[in-house]
């Protein structure tokens, strides 16, 4: 019998708890400086930036993110995202247990830095995939030294090549679906932690 490895024991865990106390203080400290008018902004406390990092890479490791090569690109963004946003907590936002919940207000902005990250990414794809597509294999070699048989097997790696594009849209096409519907679903649901979520998440 394997013991369940708990969830504080994981790499990318946070404790919401103190994160969440951790968020407030700081936007608490931000306030007071913004009303004194003060040209020195708070720094955001070293704790509080390793947090943005654990849940953007526990994030990424999900079954929706952990295929992706630039994974690290995703990640490094929703961190920037999160820094950004944390002018933007509000702590005085409801929660159903009465106290803040940081983690899951900043796993939403992690999700959507993602989301764009993928987007532009499928973006450069696809023009490269469309030139890729377009080529003739006229446009690859020197035809003054090209034979016969050097022509048929430069014709079948350019029609493999084909193939291969072919496979890759129809993936992404599914990827695609994929993530549209789970966009249409957390849309449809208030911002709460869902289960997917909770291994990296304690009271």
């Amino acid at each position: 019998m394997t013991n369940k490895v708990k969830p504080q024991d994981k790499p990318h865990y946070v404790n919401n708890k103190e994160f969440s106390l951790a968020v407030v203080d700081y936007c608490n400290r931000l306030q007071k400086a913004q009303k004194q008018k003060s040209k020195k902004i708070p720094v955001i406390d070293n704790y509080i930036a390793e947090c943005f990092l654990k849940i953007a890479e526990g994030l990424s490791h999900k079954s929706n993110f952990i295929r992706y090569t630039y994974r690290e690109e995703m990640v490094m963004d929703a961190v920037e995202n999160c820094l950004k946003a944390i002018k933007n907590y509000d702590i005085e936002t409801a929660t159903r247990t009465g106290t803040p919940n940081a983690f899951a207000y900043f796993t939403q902005i992690a999700w959507y830095a993602f989301l764009r990250r993928i987007d532009k990414e499928k973006k450069q794809q696809d023009i490269k995939l469309k030139y890729m597509a377009n080529i003739e294999y006229e446009d690859l070699v020197d035809n003054e030294n090209s034979t016969e048989q050097s022509d048929e097997a430069g014709q079948f790696l350019v029609d493999t090549l084909r193939q291969k594009i072919d496979d890759i849209k129809s993936v992404d096409r599914y990827w695609k679906d994929v993530v549209t519907e789970e966009k249409k679903k957390r849309k449809r649901r208030a911002v709460n932690v869902d289960s997917d979520l909770k291994d990296f998440l304690s009271d």
